[in-house]
């Protein structure tokens, strides 16, 4: 009777350990030594927007997280990675066109033929803050790669993009930009 109960509780055990492991999936959690880099996004084109970005390389892409604040409330707003790590001018139009290393048309991030940069746009709650959270499968970061980010852009457009206007999905003015820097 004492062993059946002893074999009993250590199998218990057994199963709540293999239980209480971190639900989160494996994509979006970064390996050892894998590249970490932010991106501070400041206003541009007379805007209020800002936030900070935390992009992570994982074994499946890019993993972008963070805040974008200033936007106006219950809005969507485009969302890409640029060309160019450069926000000096102010409409941000010195951060190039989106991320595009296989000429590819625009496109849903989803789905089809699209650029490497194009990511989900993104809704701005009730206080006008949107929370990003995202993994863009396409990219790298620090690898030195074609379809490496580090060094480029991301930003954030006035009005949500259509995944089909070409090249760049009507999303309108940036309203802020962030170089991409490795942390």
């Amino acid at each position: 009777m004492q062993r059946t109960r002893t074999l009993f509780v250590i199998l218990v055990i057994a199963l709540l350990a293999g239980c209480a492991g971190d639900n989160k999936p494996a994509a979006t959690t970064p390996a050892p030594g894998q590249t970490r880099a932010h991106a501070t996004l400041k206003a541009t084109s007379n805007s209020h927007v800002s936030g900070t970005l935390q992009l992570v390389a994982t074994d499946n892409g890019v993993h972008i997280t963070g805040q974008v604040r200033g936007l106006q409330p219950d809005s969507d707003h485009g969302f890409h990675i640029h060309a160019n790590g450069d926000c000096s001018a102010a409409d941000a139009k010195s951060a190039g066109g989106h991320f595009n290393p296989a000429n590819a048309p625009h496109g849903h991030p989803d789905f089809g033929p699209r650029h490497a940069g194009d990511m989900p746009n993104q809704h701005a709650n009730a206080d006008g803050v949107a929370t990003v959270d995202v993994t863009a499968h396409d990219i790298e970061l620090g690898t030195g790669s074609d379809i490496d980010v580090l060094g480029g852009a991301i930003i954030v457009h006035a009005k949500p993009d259509d995944y089909t206007s070409q090249p760049s999905g009507a999303a309108g003015a940036r309203i802020a930009c962030g170089v991409i820097t490795a942390d």
